[in-house]
């Protein structure tokens, strides 16, 4: 696939939902425009159609003899492998399937044999897992930064650099291959939270001297409940086993157990077969996109949404350093005179835009920002189209010229418009009752 680089372009490739029709709360509907990339991604075409190929013969994985079993263990085998190679993963590294990131980096967390060093610009998932985290306040620049995590690393010794690849709140990256290599100089290990960056970058570990990396599939275009931590052996074949139950073991008596190695060790319980099948056909998907120019389109559409929301006034972008090389889909801002929250329903409930507002689980950086009650972050991805990024600016400089057509009300951290006409369709009706606030929010204000 070649990339259309201009500010018109369509969407990049096909996802799930890209012709959703939503209601407004003026009786109309619209088509959907989702901006909310960067907490779960929409199933990649290629995706769902690798878990349909597979769902014929779901059954047992690592169990049974029957052919089913076979197929689907042979194909979770075979993911492992297509993961291993798209991250560059060395020969001394293994690819250990869990949950999600915050899974993954809770799995580390119980193998790291010292202190860890982090950023307090951390996601609270490489942040709060850490035993003994000693934390290093982020400079105004990734320079300094980096010259603080080296006063942290020789001052005192540590096991491990636990690091974001990008910034979940703004989308910055950060250069890998220097802390990687600043990890190392002081003997620690470094692991990269790639959590917003792989569905963005291809990140090569091997190449960058990256020694563990976790990231997610939901964020992957693979929307079905797997996640990855891929590093060195070593410290995960000494660790007590993460969950113990069936799948871990060797042997197994009344008096002793005798625990298998990785990535066994910590895969206990039945895997999650379509899960990582999905993981694994967003990753060749990936690869494929990033080759035909999908970085540099996200690039374009990133500058535009950027400059067009910068031009507002009353519009305020959040960043964190100022020579951050580059960054990823990610635009965070606040609009003066407006809560996040009440910016957030207002995009939903009368322009059909899905937006993420309120503290995106980085609680500590954005107090630091100052911005202690949150944002509004708009996250970009495959789908996303230049008429997209028109719209939302269109919506938000509406706003600020005139305000909302509707009224809106604050409880217990949601806003919602009252009233909300908006129906859910059949499957949540039962759930949540027609009427129930339907903002496309993801998380109240203390999220």
């Amino acid at each position: 696939m070649t990339a259309v680089l201009d500010h018109s372009c369509a969407s990049f490739a096909s996802v799930s939902g890209a012709d959703l029709s939503v209601p407004l709360v003026d009786g109309s509907s619209c088509t959907y425009v989702n901006f909310d990339y960067a907490a779960s991604a929409p199933a990649l075409a290629a995706v769902t159609e690798r878990i349909a190929e597979l769902l014929p013969f779901y059954s047992s994985v690592h169990r049974g003899a029957g052919y089913t079993s076979r197929v689907c263990t042979a194909a979770y085998e075979k993911a492992r492998v297509t993961v291993s190679d798209f991250v560059g993963a060395q020969s001394d590294s293994v690819v250990i399937f869990t949950r999600n990131t915050t899974d993954s980096l809770n799995l580390l967390a119980g193998c790291v044999p010292g202190d860890t060093v982090v950023l307090d610009i951390e996601h609270h998932a490489n942040l709060l897992p850490w035993n003994d985290r000693r934390v290093v306040v982020a400079a105004e620049s990734i320079a300094e930064t980096l010259v603080r995590l080296e006063v942290e690393l020789s001052t005192k010794p540590a096991a491990l650099l636990a690091i974001t690849g990008a910034s979940n709140v703004t989308g910055e990256v950060l250069p890998i291959a220097e802390l990687a290599a600043l990890a190392h100089r002081y003997g620690a290990r470094i692991l990269v939270d790639g959590a917003q960056l792989v569905p963005h970058r291809r990140i090569d570990i091997g190449d960058l001297g990256v020694d563990y990396l976790a990231f997610s599939g939901h964020k992957l275009y693979a929307p079905h409940g797997a996640g990855v931590l891929v590093g060195r052996r070593d410290w995960l074949d000494a660790a007590e086993p993460y969950l113990a139950g069936g799948g871990a073991v060797r042997s197994v008596g009344l008096d002793r157990t005798e625990w298998a190695p990785v990535p066994a060790r910590h895969e206990a319980g039945t895997p999650n077969v379509l899960g990582v099948v999905a993981l694994a056909a967003a990753c060749e998907a990936l690869a494929q996109h990033e080759a035909g120019g999908s970085a540099d389109h996200e690039r374009v559409l990133s500058d535009r949404l950027r400059d067009g929301l910068s031009s507002i006034g009353g519009v305020q972008l959040l960043t964190v350093w100022n020579d951050a090389p580059e960054s990823v889909g990610i635009v965070t801002f606040s609009v003066d005179g407006y809560g996040p929250g009440e910016v957030a329903a207002y995009l939903s409930a009368e322009h059909g835009i899905g937006v993420r507002d309120g503290k995106f689980c980085a609680h500590p950086l954005l107090a630091r920002l100052g911005h202690p009650d949150g944002a509004v972050r708009a996250s970009l991805g495959l789908g996303s189209s230049g008429a997209d990024v028109d719209r939302l600016i269109d919506a938000v400089g509406e706003l600020v010229a005139q305000g909302p057509s509707w009224t809106y009300e604050e409880e217990n951290g949601w806003w919602n418009p009252v009233p909300d006409p908006r129906p859910f369709p059949a499957l949540a009706d039962g759930a949540a009752g027609v009427g129930t606030p339907c903002t496309g929010q993801t998380a109240s204000i203390a999220s």
